[in-house]
């Protein structure tokens, strides 16, 4: 894997600094003819596009494009967004491939643009940040970051998802009650845009109020993919750095992180039981999710398995983490594995604080990775959660997670812990509008015969609109509920026999921010080229 650019590139990169690209060669002159397709393209017959449309996550979705374009460079991405253009092909932007749904939006006599060749990770002296390219993977990114300059960013669990969606759509993991959202520390981002005249050129645009290109870097702070253009790279440095040394940067990640687990059956918690846990999970969490909170640096996953034909000792788990260099570790996790269980018992089991690139990429996958790696067809779906859910609701979870399903392979509500200081920043400071969330919560339902697609999506998706059923079917921002994260992106928001709420799906991701969106949309993609089934429509 190619973690550091030429030495040529990176000193073209240094020498232009603020002004990089954002007059890029007028692209619309490639030398392709219109309808051609251009150099370089991998199309069917070549044994390069099996490959590549196999990379992707979600058997549901087939990924087979005209042609696929696999750039290397910001040049190459404006030439391949060009030629498209010229030809008017329907373009669709693929990094890790990592989409819930086929937001990658291909269409017959489309290109998909790959962007799994670009994945540098370099230190940029001129704008004192660090470049990440789109096609990088998270565990490129945090191998990097951190043996190099022992920094990090506050970004997701899953190794092989790329940043060029992640970011867009917000990022968060482990780190961010502590650290905040991924998008709080980007400093500037690369976008290949087109005109409404079709003119093509990459931008630069950055965190400075000044900068004439401020509205489209807003829009990458959780706008999510797919809707304004090509990002190609993105410049990451903490807010408030100073100096020029790259070690001051971003933030440095706890030397060590202590885990530790409590797990039941389902013959342990009747439904009462089941009852008592929700409450204590989501009380304690009410309690210790304000900015700079002492449990700030613990990160927790609360994962409720559906009821197979025999219980497993592991059918309910809250596996938590924090930083193991704090004085007290042990006894905090203790303290919080003791109000989790409190009146409902479990089996506990707590390690030893073990390095945090280890403890966040483990060489061997853990046995839950593992179990659901056999499964190749899936659905999700998300809501963020202010306090927990009310009595009916954990009624109907347990209802269904309880009840057997013949063709749910692999059914899984999970329960993320959220909010700290997350939630120090303003709602309209970013486009990531859920700022005051304690909890998100992920609806997930896999199998792996796609003649079990109807019924697998009839059972998840009627699973959800029980759920919400006193809000319409989906999670209108309110005294529990807050909408839903666009990097987990849900088709059914949009669809009105599952979603009778009358509020629209971008407000349910978007909130108040959506006008702005709207407005950015109508100035860097007037012509609607970057769009898909949840894309921002722009302004009238």
């Amino acid at each position: 894997m190619t973690l550091h650019v030429d030495r040529k590139r990176r000193l073209m990169v240094e020498s232009l600094g603020n002004d990089l690209l954002t007059d890029a060669s007028d692209s619309t002159h490639v030398a392709v003819p219109p309808g051609a397709v251009p150099p370089g393209a991998v199309r069917p017959g070549d044994p390069r596009y099996e490959d590549l449309a196999l990379r992707r996550r979600n058997e549901r979705f087939s990924q087979r494009p005209d042609y696929f374009q696999v750039v290397r460079t910001t040049e190459e991405t404006v030439a391949a967004v060009a030629a498209a253009v010229r030809a008017g092909r329907r373009i669709a932007v693929r990094s890790g491939g990592h989409s819930m749904e086929n937001s990658v939006g291909e269409r017959p006599g489309g290109v998909v643009i790959d962007m799994s060749a670009m994945n540098g990770v370099y230190h940029d002296p001129a704008r004192r940040a660090f470049v990440v390219e789109s096609g990088a993977t998270l565990g490129e990114v945090y191998r990097v970051l951190y043996l190099t300059w022992g920094v990090t960013i506050p970004g997701g669990w899953g190794h092989s998802v790329c940043v060029g969606g992640h970011i867009q759509g917000g990022g968060y993991g482990v780190l961010s009650r502590a650290l905040g959202s991924v998008v709080d520390y980007l400093d500037a981002v690369e976008v290949v845009v087109v005109d409404a005249t079709g003119q093509v050129r990459a931008v630069l645009a950055t965190r400075d109020p000044s900068d004439p290109h401020h509205d489209l870097w807003w829009a990458h702070t959780g706008g999510g993919g797919g809707n304004f253009g090509v990002v190609t790279r993105y410049w990451l440095r903490s807010p408030e750095a100073t100096g020029d040394d790259p070690a001051s940067l971003l933030p440095r990640p706890p030397v060590s992180l202590l885990s530790g687990v409590v797990a039941w059956s389902w013959r342990d918690l009747p439904r009462e039981a089941f009852h008592r846990l929700m409450r204590n999970h989501a009380d304690w969490h009410e309690r210790n999710s304000d900015p700079g909170c002492r449990y700030a640096s613990l990160a927790s996953r609360f994962v409720i398995t559906g009821r197979g034909e025999e219980d497993r000792p592991d059918d309910i788990v809250v596996a938590a983490m924090l930083d193991g260099g704090l004085p007290d570790a042990r006894s905090m996790l203790e303290s919080y594995l003791d109000a989790i269980g409190e009146g409902v018992g479990g089996v506990r089991q707590i390690g030893e604080p073990t390095p945090w690139l280890y403890t966040m990429m483990p060489p061997v996958p853990d046995g839950d990775a593992q179990r659901g790696a056999e499964y190749d067809r899936y659905k999700g779906k998300a809501g963020y959660l202010r306090r927990g859910f009310s009595t009916a609701q954990v009624d109907t979870i347990y209802d269904y997670l309880t009840s057997p399903q013949a063709r749910v392979e692999l059914a899984r509500l999970w329960l993320l812990a959220y909010g700290g200081q997350v939630n120090a920043v303003d709602p309209a400071a970013t486009a990531l509008a859920q700022r005051d969330s304690v909890l998100k919560a992920v609806y997930i339902a896999i199998w792996s015969d796609e003649a079990d697609d109807e019924t697998n999506l009839d059972w998840i998706r009627r699973f959800y609109r029980d759920v919400y059923a006193d809000t319409g079917g989906v999670p209108v921002p309110g005294e529990i509920s807050d909408g839903s994260y666009i990097n987990y992106p849900d088709t059914d928001l949009a669809d009105p026999r599952w979603n009778t709420s009358g509020v629209p799906w971008h407000y349910l991701y978007y909130k108040e921010n959506y006008p702005r969106l709207q407005r950015v949309k109508k100035r860097w993609d007037p012509l609607n080229i970057f769009r898909h089934t949840l894309s921002i429509q722009p302004a009238d």
